[in-house]
């Protein structure tokens, strides 16, 4: 790479000047007496990879940006970023994994699809308790987790019922599948009916 270029690298990660540092490690360098076998192979092959790296990075980029493009004028595109939480990118996952949903007959389904739904543990007759999927498709499964969370951070609705799952004795992480399990239903009701987000009005007393 370079100093230069490991400078400029370094001050664009770091709040504090990492002068000192690149010329330290930069000098250590040039001191070095030890030679080690297949370094020249090395040297070779790495900036190959790198180069492959960046050219997929930048593919990965170029898809990205060409699939909203084509979501862009999709009618439930905009009515699943009404949803607090849902952006662009997690609102095309879903798009992508599902469709309208017409697929699934109910939201279950959906769910179960997704692998929020949770799994019931059975011995026999007997009935063991429930634990998480690890199944579905992750995809999705990520999407809804992660717009969960940021709706738990930042919508009132979604703060309250995260709020009431970890009240109950239940870690972050399952309180946020639960969140996406009960957003999950939503979900499947506005791609079901092409309807809006509206958030429940509470009732003055």
């Amino acid at each position: 790479a370079g100093k230069a270029k490991v400078m400029r690298f370094a001050r664009s990660k770091s709040t504090r000047d990492p002068s000192r540092l690149i010329d330290e490690i930069f000098e250590a360098l040039s001191q070095q007496s030890v030679s080690v076998s297949g370094t020249a192979a090395v040297e070779l092959v790495i900036p190959t990879l790198a180069l492959n790296i960046k050219t997929l990075k930048a593919q990965r980029v170029e898809v990205a940006e060409q699939v909203e493009k084509l979501l862009a004028n999709y009618p439930l595109l905009e009515v699943l970023m009404s949803i607090p939480g849902v952006g662009i990118k997690t609102a095309a996952t879903i798009l992508l994994c599902v469709g309208d949903g017409s697929s699934f007959p109910t939201a279950a389904h959906l769910a179960s699809y997704a692998g929020i739904a949770p799994v019931t543990r059975r011995s026999g007759s007997s009935i063991k308790g429930e634990s998480p999927s690890r199944g579905g498709n992750k995809q999705l499964k990520n999407a809804l987790f992660r717009s969960a969370w940021v709706a738990s951070t930042c919508d009132p609705e979604s703060k309250t019922y995260y709020a009431r799952k970890r009240a109950q004795g239940k870690k972050h992480n399952a309180a946020i599948i639960c969140l996406a399990r009960r957003r999950c239903d939503m979900i499947y009701a506005m791609l079901r009916n092409g309807t809006f987000y509206r958030p429940k009005v509470a009732l003055s007393t």
